[in-house]
């Protein structure tokens, strides 16, 4: 019986033949192998922890300066860098400017600063803001305040307030250095708040007004010239005119 136990059953056909029976045990079969990575996959599977590791960029670790189009800091440049400061054609005080083509345009600047500074601010606002007739809307206001403040205190003491903005859109417009920044760099002093890019905004438009209102025709003439040497007055209409020129007669000539 144990011999018969320990062979395995066999199978009789009907002609007498004899073989094993299959055995019931059911084979697991194997999972199929997983195909390699490609060289991309490997260094993307390779960097990712690394890449995970950089932290994202939040409302603190973006920078909040402006550049010459008014965008933010980290769009200024194609390679992401910020653009530098530049400076102001003329300096705060320079009456006429610089001895060049604008000379007699500084000279009318000079004038209207000193005795019609309604005009000289209407301009400025006009030709800053690119809208031809609206001359009349910035300059009838600063009329109004003009007198009344000559009325009742008996200097221009009111303009300033509603004119100081003018500066600081002329400063922003062309990244141009304010007073704040030029005090810092010449002194060597505040480098920390001058790193902060708020903090500096904001004392900037402090110093802004102060220019305004302590120096007030003399900040009108300083933005009147660097309006007139970076931009075109609105009323011109400039259009570039396209010349066409007729080629000239060509002859050819046999060799000897």
């Amino acid at each position: 019986m144990a011999n018969l136990e320990e062979s395995s059953p066999l199978l009789k056909h009907p002609d007498g033949r004899e073989e094993a029976a299959p055995e019931c045990a059911e084979k697991v079969s194997a999972p199929p192998p997983e195909p390699a990575p490609e060289p991309h996959e490997k260094v993307l599977l390779e960097a990712g922890p690394k890449l995970q590791e950089k932290p994202p960029l939040t409302a603190a670790t973006v920078p909040t300066g402006w550049t010459a189009d008014g965008l933010p800091v980290g769009c200024g440049s194609v390679v992401g860098e910020p653009v530098g400061r530049a400076q102001w054609n003329s300096s705060l005080f320079a009456c006429l400017g610089r001895n060049d083509e604008f000379c007699s345009s500084d000279l009318e600047v000079c004038l209207l600063g000193s005795f019609a500074p309604c005009v000289l601010y209407g301009s400025n606002a006009e030709r800053l803001g690119a809208v031809p007739g609206s001359f009349a809307d910035n300059c009838l206001p600063y009329i109004g305040l003009y007198v009344l403040g000559n009325a009742l205190f008996g200097w221009n003491c009111l303009a300033p307030w509603f004119s100081h903005p003018s500066r600081t859109a002329i400063r922003r417009k062309f990244n141009l250095e304010g007073s704040f920044e030029a005090f810092s760099r010449s002194c060597g002093c505040c480098h920390g708040v001058v790193e902060d890019e708020l903090r500096r905004e904001q004392l900037e438009q402090v110093c802004d007004f102060a220019t305004h209102y302590m120096c007030h025709t003399c900040s009108l003439c300083q933005e009147g010239r660097e309006l007139r040497r970076r931009l075109p007055h609105p009323g011109l209409n400039v259009r570039p005119v396209l010349l066409m020129m007729p080629p000239m007669e060509q002859t050819m000539g046999r060799g000897a």
